[in-house]
């Protein structure tokens, strides 16, 4: 069985539960998607299938070839542990998840560009006093003397922040519409509005 879909972030908004409390939701436009390729362990060593999602994009000669491929803007794997109960040309879309499912999505984070220590991890910076004007938003010491001679890796310091693919897990599904394939999960998912977004069914139960 399929367990997972694309999707697009529509943006967030705020509704009411039926015993008043206001809950912060990210609306999603779940599919519709379509299987356009099977992956076995016999013939690619492993078991997944490949779903298609929007449009694509331009008229030129990707879109004149009559590969299923082709018709989909989006292109993304599912691994499955039984691929013999998809085919190619099926149709997943929104009726896959129900109210009180928790599902994990993942996306790309918004880009920062350049971002200094304070802002990228948090550092609290130096002192601003006893003459260290100059210091107040720097990282300090990164290395040592003699041992080891040379910086970590994988020291925390300045850099390109955010446009890494993050998961965020068992966020609940709070309404499923398969007629308007629109999804309305509980808090917030990565990504920018118009994101691709990808949701997959949680290990978890509630």
């Amino acid at each position: 069985m399929i367990e997972g879909i694309i999707g697009k972030k529509l943006g967030m908004t705020q509704l009411f539960k039926d015993n008043g409390t206001l809950e912060a939701v990210t609306a999603i436009e779940a599919g519709p998607c379509a299987v356009t390729q099977l992956k076995t362990d016999g013939k690619d060593g492993y078991s997944a299938v490949q779903l298609g999602f929007g449009i694509p994009k331009g008229t030129g000669d990707a879109k004149k070839k009559k590969s299923i491929e082709t018709s989909f803007r989006h292109l993304r794997e599912f691994t499955l542990e039984n691929p013999d109960g998809a085919k190619v040309g099926d149709k997943v879309d929104v009726s896959l998840f129900k109210v009180g499912d928790l599902v994990d999505v993942t996306g790309i984070s918004k880009g920062k560009g350049f971002a200094g220590v304070v802002k990228r991890h948090h550092f609290r910076g130096g002192p601003k006093t006893h003459g260290q004007s100059d210091r107040t938003r720097h990282p300090g010491a990164i290395g040592s003397t003699t041992y080891p001679g040379r910086v970590w890796k994988g020291m925390r310091m300045a850099g390109h922040m955010g446009s890494e693919q993050v998961t965020i897990k068992n966020l609940e599904v709070f309404q499923a519409n398969p007629e308007k394939n629109l999804l309305l999960v509980r808090g917030a998912v990565p990504g920018a509005r118009n994101g691709l977004v990808l949701i997959k069914k949680s290990g978890r139960s509630k």
